[in-house]
């Protein structure tokens, strides 16, 4: 495909102007031209700090390797900033009070039967765990809502559970904006 027919095809497209990225085209000249059109921000709008609009508490083992990677997959497609979640220890202490007096509202995840039986205190297996809303075992934490589902290291032994986990997540994404 020669020069004129991508020519044609952009303009077409609506595109009027074209550079092929194989010349090295002489920019120096508009360098001034494009400095003066890039401008810097209002202060206002780097300085915000805005709270998040949800927090999520994924609870379970700490991924590594594969599940790690899966996990940074899960919080891009929630598209989830740092300050949106917290990755704890199912051994941790759940310090829900302050954070429930923020007015954010907050959702679990637990990974894995056993993480949800240790913090809803429940006995049953996960399969009777998956798809209900739980509440939390521990005093004062009974507001935050909690939603047991598969393991990490079972979604990458086993990616046809992860229809099944997204399912999981849509009902703790329906939980956040119900609250």
């Amino acid at each position: 495909m020669n020069m004129h027919s991508n020519t044609a095809f952009l303009k077409e497209m609506g595109i009027t102007e074209w550079t092929s990225r194989d010349t090295k085209a002489d920019m120096t000249s508009e360098a001034p031209e494009i400095a003066k059109a890039i401008t810097a921000p209002p202060a206002s709008a780097i300085a915000i700090d805005r709270s998040p609009a949800a927090l999520w508490w994924f609870f379970g083992n700490p991924p590594q390797g594969d599940t790690e990677l899966l996990f940074q997959g899960i919080v891009r497609a929630l598209g989830l900033s740092p300050q949106e979640w917290l990755w704890k220890n199912p051994s941790d202490a759940v310090e829900v009070e302050a954070l429930m007096q923020t007015g954010i509202p907050m959702v679990a995840l637990a990974f894995g039967g056993s993480v949800a039986q240790k913090l809803s205190g429940e006995r049953d297996a996960l399969p009777q765990l998956r798809e209900t809303v739980l509440a939390f075992m521990e005093e004062g934490a009974q507001e935050l809502p909690l939603i047991a589902t598969f393991e990490l290291n079972h979604l990458v032994s086993r990616p046809k559970d992860k229809a099944l986990f997204w399912q999981d997540v849509l009902l703790a994404k329906s939980v956040l904006q119900n609250t």
